[in-house]
């Protein structure tokens, strides 16, 4: 089977029905394919730090989420799949473990230090992204409230993944200074 359909030369992408009979085109530019797009860019750089991580740990967890978001994206799409509520839990615990052994933050810093926490860094903009496109289709369209939660969570949750790779890695967070 060839990758191309030519089923969106006009612009146009399918979207799931809940009649097995109709199908639902929109146009590419909606809201929703906006939102579904910008998930896609966020799992799309988690293969990026997966590819150059060499933390096991890191790998796998990044990977689950990769899962994850393409069960958000599903569900964005019109799919029946359900996002277990239990993942934010998972994300908060984890938060948890990793700031005991930070430093507790008094300031901003500055995006950057080792590459894996720069690479988590721009990660955790692309999450914040995703959650704004998907809190404007929210307007529009009611999605389950976990999924907002979920990418909330997870902009918190890398952001402090990149701190910890830079505490493991002995570089110490830049302050920012005005």
């Amino acid at each position: 089977m060839p990758i191309y359909t030519k089923k969106g030369d006009k612009g146009e992408t399918g979207l799931f029905s809940p009649d097995k009979n109709k199908k639902i085109r929109v146009s590419k530019s909606s809201q929703i394919i906006k939102t579904i797009g910008a998930i896609d860019e966020v799992n799309s750089y988690i293969g990026v730090v997966v590819s150059q991580c060499e933390d096991n740990y890191l790998k796998e967890k990044l990977t689950a989420i990769q899962s994850d978001l393409l069960t958000i994206g599903s569900i964005i799409a019109g799919s029946s799949l359900r996002l277990n509520k239990l993942k934010v839990a998972v994300f908060e615990k984890e938060i948890d473990e990793l700031d005991k052994e930070l430093s507790p933050l008094k300031n901003f810093i500055l995006p950057g230090g080792t590459k894996t926490a720069s690479e988590l860094q721009f990660l955790r903009s692309l999450v914040r992204r995703a959650e704004r496109e998907l809190v404007t289709l929210n307007d529009e369209k009611s999605l389950p409230p976990n999924v907002t939660i979920y990418l909330n969570r997870l902009s918190d949750y890398v952001y402090t993944l990149a701190r910890y790779e830079n505490f493991r890695n002995q570089f110490v967070d830049v302050i920012w200074k005005t």
